[in-house]
């Protein structure tokens, strides 16, 4: 299975396709100088696997390594993968 993730930022979104198919996502909005993870999704037929988790792995990693913004998790999901990672805590913000 081929799996890649994509920054979309023409929809606001980071993205993770299985052999194509879009599996899940994280969807943002950029307010100055913070970004705020509002929604995630998986595919239905796709939960259960840990592609929520992914996605939003790689999307955190991408804002820490290419941006200067500060996280506010408004996505309980995004929130909850902050308390399971407090070494990450340096990207939130209020």
């Amino acid at each position: 299975m081929a799996t890649t993730f994509a920054h979309e930022p023409a929809a606001s979104r980071y993205t993770m396709h299985n052999d194509g198919q879009l599996v899940a996502l994280a969807d943002y909005t950029v307010n100055g100088h913070s970004i705020s993870f509002n929604h995630t999704y998986t595919q239905p037929a796709q939960r259960g696997h840990g592609y929520a988790g992914q996605v939003v792995d790689f999307a955190m990693d991408d804002v820490e390594a290419t941006t200067d913004l500060k996280v506010l998790p408004m996505c309980w999901y995004v929130a909850e993968w902050f308390e399971k990672h407090p070494e990450r805590a340096s990207l939130l913000t209020r």
